[in-house]
């Protein structure tokens, strides 16, 4: 590899949400952390050279784009998914959570439902909660293992609870679920039919594994694009989330007024200098480093599947086809979400995300980001090991571990 995706940058000490605020968020000094989605990589070399010869310039007044940024964006879509969004259609808002909360304004009322299939990324209720509106939640099914959408169930709430907005996450976070072209149609015909607009969070599209394909629900008919809102950002491909630029696209115009004005009522207008040079470097230049981390996380899928089970058969892996967020069944421990989070926090000193915070249907799981060094990857689940392995000792409990090794 041309990048050394094995060096551990120190985050330490940068006002970095993953690494400097365990104690103002209620947890210990020092816990390893593998929760927020973001990367531990520095980003592609040609997004440093635009900030810094940005930065150069030392003027950062207000700041638009033109047509070279579209061209940009444009192509990386157009190159990795065969869909070209019209110049048009394009909205720029600082991240895709803002786009969410000004969608459930723009095309609902107070009091109204808005559609989510849990357990989802949890700022998904938030920007309903947070705006008055109803939680209408569709909830995916484990089946063998693998999540599926339970379409009968969809088509009742869209129905009895009269929904006008589904909020969509594809790929989905936290099930890794990357939606099958049938998926997708299944969900724009129910949608067409029942006159719901549909916001499609695709922001983590370019991490598919393989034998899985994302398919933009926008490219998959005309008719899903008149009802449909296309939510993309750079930020967990080139990890510039602190920069805070994403690309909305909408190619009904009315859809797209509503919501324009909603991001009126806000006070927002020009997005941040340094984010929009960074968007373009990344899909102008980036492609090289993308294709690289991409391969990268691979592996450190590969290694995470093979520690589970040969050390920590208990915790099952929820195979993901998408994402660098792994979602890890604990419930074959038998343990509440006190003792879990006693577990992982207390004895192991990791900092994961509980998957109560997805939902009541993310109980008993959690997830973990893998977007790190090996080593540190290695660290927290050797952490993970030995602090399910003395507790077990010290209950005088059989685990599963020695039992299954009997059995061999």
């Amino acid at each position: 590899m041309r990048y050394n995706f094995d060096k551990i940058v120190d985050r330490k000490g940068t006002d970095c949400l993953k690494y400097d605020f365990a104690v103002e968020r209620g947890k210990p000094e020092g816990v390893l952390p593998l929760w927020v989605a973001d990367m531990d990589f520095q980003t592609a070399p040609a997004v440093i050279e635009q900030i810094e010869k940005t930065a150069a310039h030392g003027i950062f007044g207000y700041t638009d784009t033109k047509d070279d940024y579209y061209r940009a964006v444009a192509g990386w879509y157009e190159k990795h998914f065969g869909w070209r969004p019209e110049k048009e259609w394009l909205v720029k808002t600082p991240g895709i959570v803002f786009a969410l909360a000004a969608a459930v304004r723009a095309y609902t009322k107070e009091g109204d439902g808005v559609l989510l299939q849990q357990p989802v990324y949890y700022p998904f209720s938030e920007v309903i909660r947070d705006n008055d509106r109803r939680i209408v939640n569709s909830p995916l099914k484990l089946k063998g293992g693998r999540y599926e959408i339970d379409f009968d169930d969809l088509e009742e709430k869209i129905a009895g609870e009269h929904i006008k907005l589904f909020l969509m996450c594809s790929p989905h976070n936290p099930t890794g679920r990357v939606w099958e072209e049938w998926e997708l149609r299944k969900i724009g015909e129910l949608c067409l039919k029942y006159h719901v607009t549909v916001v499609s969070d695709e922001i983590h599209c370019d991490f598919v594994y393989p034998g899985h394909e994302h398919h933009v629900f926008a490219s998959l008919d005309e008719r899903y694009a008149g009802i449909s809102l296309i939510c993309t950002s750079p930020s967990k491909t080139f990890n510039t989330a602190g920069l805070q630029v994403s690309n909305i696209w909408i190619p009904n115009p009315d859809l797209r007024e509503a919501f324009e004005r909603a991001v009126r009522q806000t006070g927002y207008s020009q997005l941040n200098v340094m984010g929009l040079a960074a968007c373009r470097a990344a899909y102008e230049e980036g492609g090289e480093w993308y294709l690289q981390v991409k391969d990268y996380l691979k592996g450190n899928l590969d290694f995470t599947r093979a520690f589970l089970t040969r050390e920590l058969p208990e915790i099952h892996l929820i195979e993901p086809e998408g994402t660098y967020l792994l979602w890890l069944d604990f419930r074959d421990l038998n343990m509440t979400e006190e003792e879990r989070e006693d577990l992982i926090l207390n004895r192991a000193g990791l900092w994961l995300d509980s998957g109560a915070i997805f939902g009541e249907d993310g109980e008993g799981f959690e997830r973990i980001n893998i977007a790190c060094s090996r080593k540190v990857l290695e660290e927290a689940l050797v952490r993970l090991r030995d602090a399910l392995g003395s507790l077990e000792s010290g209950r005088g409990v059989k685990s599963k571990r020695t039992r299954a090794e009997k059995e061999k």
